[in-house]
């Protein structure tokens, strides 16, 4: 595949959009505003399930319920779908950014995947200096050998360093004390880069204002063909984690710069005190930014590609992992502390979060499993009424990552079994998975980061 490494730098944007201006205070005020229509709705038309409900778990029970199943879920969907509807990239002020930059690289156990990284790297049009550091966390394998001598191969700026303390908080924070140069990268050791990745990624931050301290890129999925879970979780990357990121890049708020792919102004870094001592370790980071009244940006054009879990178990680890992280970074930052109204908003969302979840698994599944026997308390008729704004929301999202791959000389992968499964399936595994995390939490069971 031939790809223009010179494509102009214009985020896409819908047509209606064009000459349009809104200021971000007045899209979050809109938003909530028909987000509320929409709930107010949502009631009007559940008073009959409500009242059949309440017949069999009293009424003050079923309201919690539906609003766990239906009227929390439509709000937040809604909010969402408006947003995205008012959503607009900033053109690029700068085209070719040539600032010196480090890339930390944290390896277990890597020496596999470690090469293809390194190769992407090398394909790189960005024009700056760019000092690898390959970060071996205790490995049993020949990561720092490989990773050396590929390096040395490609012709890099590569420096392996070692972290005898497992962790990889420990990892990053040890070569931290290294960097030297104003901007830092984390990318994952099985993670490859589009060939404009760093070159857009730095792009966005020097075209950003003073007070943005960091820019996530946008992390796709490389093996969805290897199996059904793959599938579904390239339509999760792809829609789902793209569309909650660009409603909080629009807020000025992205929630987590993940250490996957993200790019950090070293000094922040520093003044946080590095990464924390955390299982979600870019979670509490990204908050503690915020809460310094920093500015966190997405940038979906920087695109990764990295390699997914295709073992349930795997698949379970990495998103309960997710889910700890998110109460920790609850625990270490208030959204109340947040000095802004957008991202006291965005990270408030997550206290209901669990709410959600355990609604979800303990009375949604079984309620969809006694429709099954004639049996429509929970799941009947009436919960359709979600499904439209699930079909529009992955609707513009799939519009707007069209685009996104046009510019890239990319091209969406047909996997239309995999969407539908999305779509209609994909939280009967998430909320179960995110509830094991919650209770991890809780037990305060064993960390662990790979």
């Amino acid at each position: 595949m031939k790809i223009e490494t010179r494509t102009p730098l214009r985020p896409p944007s819908f047509p209606f959009q064009r000459g349009f201006y809104l200021p971000v205070l007045g899209k979050f005020w809109l938003s909530h505003g028909l987000a509320l229509t929409w709930m107010v709705f949502s009631i009007y038309l559940s008073v009959p399930w409500v009242k059949e409900l309440g017949e069999v778990v009293t009424v003050p029970v079923a309201i919690v319920l539906i609003t766990g199943i239906a009227y929390l879920p439509g709000y937040l969907n809604a909010f969402m779908v408006v947003s995205l509807l008012f959503d607009r990239q900033p053109a690029f002020k700068t085209l070719d950014p040539k600032e010196s930059l480090s890339i930390l690289i944290a390896c277990w156990n890597e020496e596999k995947a470690i090469p293809g990284t390194l190769q992407q790297l090398a394909k790189q049009d960005y024009e700056g200096l760019m000092r690898i550091y390959v970060i071996d966390n205790h490995s049993t394998d020949d990561t720092a050998e490989v990773a050396k001598r590929i390096g040395n191969e490609l012709g890099l700026d590569i420096h392996v360093l070692f972290e005898e303390t497992p962790g990889k908080h420990h990892a990053l924070n040890n070569a931290l004390s290294f960097v030297d140069t104003k901007y830092v990268i984390t990318l994952d050791a099985d993670t490859l880069l589009h060939p404009q990745a760093v070159r857009r990624l730095v792009a966005r931050m020097e075209s950003a204002p003073e007070e943005v301290c960091a820019v996530a890129g946008a992390v796709l999925v490389r093996n969805s063909r290897e199996n059904w879970l793959a599938r579904l979780q390239e339509w999760d990357y792809f829609l789902g984690i793209a569309s909650i990121k660009r409603l909080q890049g629009l807020y000025q708020g992205t929630l987590v710069a993940q250490g996957a792919y993200s790019l950090y102004l070293t000094d922040v870094i520093n003044e946080v005190g590095g990464w924390p001592d955390a299982i979600g370790e870019d979670i509490v980071l990204t908050w503690a930014f915020l809460e310094k009244n920093y500015k966190v940006f997405f940038e979906p054009t920087a695109i990764a590609f990295t390699d997914v879990p295709t073992k349930f178990s795997h698949f379970a680890r990495q998103r309960s992992r997710w889910a700890r992280g998110m109460i920790e970074a609850l625990k270490q930052v208030k959204p109340w502390a947040q000095p802004r109204i957008f991202t006291r908003y965005l990270t408030g969302s997550n206290l209901v979060m669990p709410f959600l979840d355990f609604v979800y698994t303990f009375a949604w599944i079984p309620g969809l499993i006694l429709s099954f026997f004639g049996i429509f308390w929970i799941v009947g008729a009436h919960t359709l009424l979600v499904l439209p704004l699930a079909l529009l929301s992955n609707y513009l999202l799939y519009r707007y990552q069209k685009g996104v791959f046009r510019e890239l000389g990319l091209h969406i992968r047909k996997n239309r079994i995999g969407f539908i499964f999305f779509v209609l399936c994909y939280q009967l595994i998430m909320s179960p998975v995110s509830v094991w995390g919650y209770v991890q939490e809780f037990m305060q069971r064993q960390r662990v980061w790979k």
